[in-house]
């Protein structure tokens, strides 16, 4: 049978067991029942179970570390779509988004609301900014601290933080047929697009990859008067 058990429940009286399983298809598990029931004469109960409802019962330690919301307090479950991670600003990696259930994590949903609310005020990312110095595009944002990341379409390494309000401003002039003079006279900070890597390669470039090939030597330990007074050859 294509079924994959995963609980069995016996009543307290011992009159009855339900059996939970998942499976695909449909399955006419009628002969397993019987066979079941001969064995250990009692009454069998067969019951489908979704993904979700199995990783509740099983339970489990999820990625962060605590036991699954399934299994211990949740019991609504939501549908949750990818789009739930893009607002989110988070990197579709299945492997990372994936639940014990191998379904989206149902976390997913918890601070959607608090993202929707912060993104009303946000332009649309598909919007150029026309500018004197060249047309900007949209690099990434900070949906709580209201900041906005743009680059020149011509040099897309150099990064120009902008706020809201400063991003909102050149949009309206772009609606009058107006460009703006450059990212410079508006932008926060100028950032270079490689410093974050840079952070983390230093600190391998701190040790040399030949440490290891220096002989070591000995340190010579000085012998104290009493080792030579106890050593001293008995005069003849």
């Amino acid at each position: 049978l294509k079924m994959k058990l995963s609980d069995v429940e016996f009543q307290g009286d011992g009159n009855k067991a339900t059996f939970y399983y998942t499976a695909d298809e449909r399955v006419d598990f009628r002969q397993l029942i019987r066979e079941l029931a001969g064995t250990f004469s009692i009454r069998i109960e067969m019951k489908q179970v979704g993904l979700r409802q199995e990783a509740a019962r099983l339970g489990g330690i999820g990625s962060c570390g605590r036991e699954l919301c399934c299994s211990t307090w949740l019991t609504d479950f939501r549908s949750v779509s990818t789009s739930a991670a893009r607002y989110q600003q988070l990197s579709l990696n299945p492997q990372k988004l994936a639940g014990q259930c191998g379904k989206l994590k149902c976390c997913l949903n918890y601070e959607l609301d608090s993202y929707l609310d912060a993104l009303k005020d946000f332009p649309k990312t598909d919007l150029w900014l026309q500018t004197e110095k060249g047309t900007a595009i949209f690099q990434k944002m900070d949906i709580f601290k209201g900041w906005i990341w743009y680059a020149y379409k011509e040099n897309p390494v150099f990064w120009h933080k902008l706020t809201v309000e400063q991003t909102n401003q050149i949009i309206a002039l772009n609606k009058k047929n107006t460009k703006a003079q450059s990212l410079e006279e508006y932008a926060m900070e100028l950032e270079f697009e490689t410093i974050e890597e840079s952070k983390f390669t230093d600190v391998v470039g701190q040790d040399s990859l030949t440490r290891f090939d220096k002989p070591k030597y000995k340190k010579k330990h000085k012998r104290g008067r009493n080792y030579r007074r106890n050593n001293k050859k008995p005069s003849k």
